[in-house]
């Protein structure tokens, strides 16, 4: 077994000096940002007009707020609407349905989100942190470690832009409103718990106070932090919780996935139907399938037996392929039988859509690569739809 760290080094505790960004209005509440405008010597319904403009039309560039004063809209923008996220470029595949935004912070540190369209909704897949801590070895964002933690406005300011593509009718075949997000991009959402949280918050508000998402249609995901996963219950939030779990039983996941050297499976799990039950709301269990590694028809029966009864759905994911990973996915017959031994203990199993491997933007690819204008870049495929962004 390969013995690697379980816990996460905190970028924000201290004697560490993260380069967070400025302040943005998505980092404050409603009545945060009318005091924040009326100290700038503005009436405070300038702060309703501003977040109007922000989650009501999903305009980022302060230019178009042509409603509000010339003087007024530079002191507002500069309090309250400092760029957060320089695009560097963009790769789309299915037929544009699938998109993947690499972004430059302003730090320099490099994040990834996806865009994705179905013909009933339209779902972005966003980071939570630039890289990732949990050291995960058949997961490309683990492969790479972490920076830092995202903002809340960083974060949500990926599903605001991403919002604005789809309003804007380039994901053809798909409704024009942006519906579902999921916390499964670059990072470990409940490592980054407090901006997590605030980010939820701030998708779920009405506008102009935020996005108007249903909580719903927000998925969580996490390797399995047992006090944020408990604390996360206590929220008051009925957002789904997506445990990736990888590996019914200990020896196998203390590989897969560190950090169960610190919290075993049955810990985990025990958190998990507790949040179940606190919210009502079902949990999704992540498992790639990775060839001979974890999907032997004995660990099938062991996942059957610690999810029988529960309230919980399998989702099972062909392991999608990284640069210089030694993993590769299981046999198609493999994942049936696999499928099939779930559903026969009575656990509710479906097969992952393996959307934007083209252009490595399918789970476990994201790992904000391709930095360099002069690099080709990672993931491109023949076929493959690239835009460069000036930065």
């Amino acid at each position: 077994m390969t013995s690697l760290p379980v816990i996460p080094v905190d970028p924000d505790a201290p004697g560490r000096r993260p380069a967070m960004p400025p302040r943005h209005l998505a980092d404050l509440d409603l009545p945060g940002r009318k005091a924040l405008v009326t100290e700038l010597g503005e009436p405070a319904f300038r702060a309703r007009q501003i977040s109007h403009h922000y989650f009501g039309r999903l305009v980022r560039d302060p230019a178009e707020m042509t409603d509000l004063p010339a003087a007024s809209r530079d002191r507002l923008a500069g309090a309250l609407l400092p760029r957060l996220l320089t695009p560097v470029r963009e790769l789309a595949c299915d037929d544009g349905a699938t998109r993947k935004a690499l972004w430059r912070l302003h730090d320099g540190s490099l994040v990834e989100s996806v865009l994705m369209g179905y013909p009933d909704r339209v779902t972005v897949c966003i980071s939570s942190q630039a890289g990732c801590g949990m050291a995960c070895p058949f997961c490309a964002t683990g492969q790479a470690g972490l920076t830092r933690n995202l903002s809340a406005a960083e974060i949500v300011d990926q599903a605001v832009y991403l919002a604005g593509v789809a309003a804007s009718g380039a994901v053809a075949g798909s409704p024009p409103r942006l519906s579902h997000v999921v916390f499964m991009g670059m990072g470990e959402p409940l490592a980054n718990y407090s901006r997590v949280v605030t980010a939820i918050r701030r998708l779920v508000a009405p506008a102009p106070e935020g996005l108007g998402l249903s909580q719903r249609h927000i998925t969580v995901s996490t390797v399995g932090l047992v006090p944020a996963i408990r604390r996360l219950a206590s929220e008051d939030l009925s957002v789904t919780l997506a445990l990736s779990l990888h590996a019914p039983d200990d020896e196998l996941r203390d590989e897969l996935v560190p950090v169960n050297q610190r919290w075993k499976v049955a810990e985990v799990l025990d958190a998990a139907w507790d949040y179940a039950a606190t919210t009502g709301r079902r949990v999704s269990i992540e498992y790639a399938m990775i060839k001979d590694v974890n999907d032997q028809p004995w660990r099938a029966d062991l996942l059957g037996r610690l999810l029988a009864g529960r309230s919980a759905h399998v989702n099972l994911i062909p392991l999608n392929p990284t640069p210089g990973s030694r993993w590769d996915a299981s046999a198609k017959p493999v994942e049936r039988e696999f499928v099939r031994r779930l559903r026969e203990s009575g656990v509710s199993t479906t097969v992952r859509d393996t959307r934007g491997r083209e252009i490595d933007g399918a789970c476990g690819q994201l790992a904000a690569a391709g930095d360099s204008d002069s690099e080709a870049p990672r993931g491109a495929r023949p076929g493959v739809a690239v835009r460069d962004q000036e930065t």
